[in-house]
């Protein structure tokens, strides 16, 4: 038999670690034990048994520093072949993230999409980050030259109560896991108790927020043609993006670096707005943060907070938009919207953000080049989006059929690290004269 063809053939062993809230994972695992793969799955908390039930599982009690060991005994039991996960950042994948690459196992991870609605995120080796895709515009000029035109893809529903739904079964036994899995560190700071009663306190008095949203946002539209407005989209406060992949701590920190900044810098006839990020749960009460800055800094007339707000609207009316490595980036790059991304971002190119520092952002920002944005687009779509979503049945079989393709028989290293070993990795250097979903 030809070399080519026993690859073609070759039986895949699969270890699943943590995966989204939700059918995915366990439907991805009957899809590839169908087509004659082997797949274990390793459980973390008691949310992960009862949305498993593939059997092939075993439960991870701790404590978190035995964790290399025990993936150690996994690979070598089992003879693991790849690694499937989602989220990269988390205690309980980095170790075996680490072991999977020194031992040459392939590593699939999952992630929220980078153009969203209609695209997830599958990436061989680490998202975000982690990505190996390069920071080089040159290398997306060059290597659109061989990849399609993406649309938005197939479109699907996914209505947000099914989401939150499964996020409810997920943790409704999350008291369990203290006893069950006390060893185990969870990457979400507070219990899902806390997290779910500040969305209801929020949810108690959202209409009228947003209806006071909604005349801010009018306001700013109206007025922007003579009074400029900045937006700067909050991301969660536990957001991986923050904690690893910024300079800040927290999402509080980086509000003030941007706030103190646009109070010594920013043009006087200008406005800041800072929106809030849609499932933050209110734990933060970044409101009463940030109009304590403005009058400290005398500049409460130019402090605009939003509860909600019609993005697009918002974005095509903008002067600028500061985040810290929001997929709200992205789609600020979608409207030509001059943006600044403060912490590491796939999309932090020179040629898409500015790239001399937030102080001068605010007098000195350009436009994105608009042909970059569509190479870079089109080059990272067909390298790590997967048409297709995690919370809906019908975005859920839309993406297993995309994904496939991609997890069976794939190399460990994307074709498109070998050609760009030339190209620069490292991110541009960020400086702050003013230091904060």
């Amino acid at each position: 038999m030809p070399p080519a063809l026993r690859t073609t053939l070759q039986k895949q062993r699969f270890l699943f670690l943590q995966g989204v809230c939700s059918p995915f994972f366990p439907r991805l695992a009957d899809a590839l034990r169908a087509r004659g793969h082997d797949v274990r799955k390793v459980n973390f908390t008691v949310g992960d048994r009862m949305y498993w039930r593939r059997g092939n599982a075993v439960s991870y009690r701790g404590p978190m520093d035995a964790l290399p060991d025990f993936y150690k005994q996994q690979f070598e039991a089992h003879g693991t072949t790849d690694i499937v996960l989602f989220g990269d950042c988390r205690p309980v994948h980095r170790p075996a993230i680490e072991l999977a690459k020194a031992l040459n196992l392939r590593v699939h991870v999952f992630e929220e999409g980078y153009f969203r609605p209609f695209w997830i995120t599958l990436e061989q080796g680490g998202v975000n980050g982690h990505s190996s895709l390069p920071r080089d515009p040159d290398w997306y000029r060059e290597q659109a030259k061989h990849v399609p035109h993406f649309g938005n893809g197939t479109s699907f529903k996914a209505p947000f109560w099914k989401r939150a739904a499964y996020d409810v079964g997920y943790n409704f036994w999350a008291g369990l896991n203290p006893i069950l899995h006390r060893g185990v560190r969870s990457h979400v700071p507070y219990s899902p108790l806390t997290e779910y009663l500040g969305y209801i306190r929020r949810g108690l008095r959202i209409q009228r927020l947003q209806k006071q949203s909604s005349k801010l946002v009018e306001l700013l539209i109206a007025e922007a043609p003579h009074t400029p407005f900045y937006l700067m989209p909050l991301q969660l406060a536990n957001d991986a993006q923050i904690v690893h992949h910024s300079p800040f701590k927290s999402m509080a920190e980086a509000m003030r670096a941007t706030v103190l900044s646009f109070a010594k810098h920013a043009p006087s006839q200008t406005r800041l707005a800072i929106k809030i990020h849609p499932l933050d749960p209110g734990l933060v009460n970044y409101r009463h943060l940030l109009l304590k800055w403005a009058r400290e800094l005398d500049i409460s007339e130019r402090i605009i907070y939003l509860e909600s707000g019609n993005l697009p609207a918002i974005l095509s009316n903008a002067a600028g938009v500061i985040t810290v490595n929001s997929t709200v980036g992205g789609s600020s790059l979608v409207h030509g919207c001059p943006t600044i991304a403060l912490g590491q971002a796939i999309y932090n190119l020179p040629g898409l953000t500015f790239q001399h520092g937030l102080d001068a952002f605010w007098r000195q920002k350009t436009k994105p080049n608009a042909r970059l944005f569509q190479n870079f687009r089109n080059v990272v779509i067909n390298h790590s989006q997967i048409n297709g979503g995690f919370y809906s049945k019908q975005g859920i079989l839309l993406a297993i059929e995309n994904c496939l393709t991609k997890i069976i028989n794939q190399p460990e290293q994307p074709r498109i690290r070998d050609i760009s070993a030339s190209y620069p990795s490292s991110m541009p250097d960020m400086q702050f004269d003013s230091i904060e979903k």
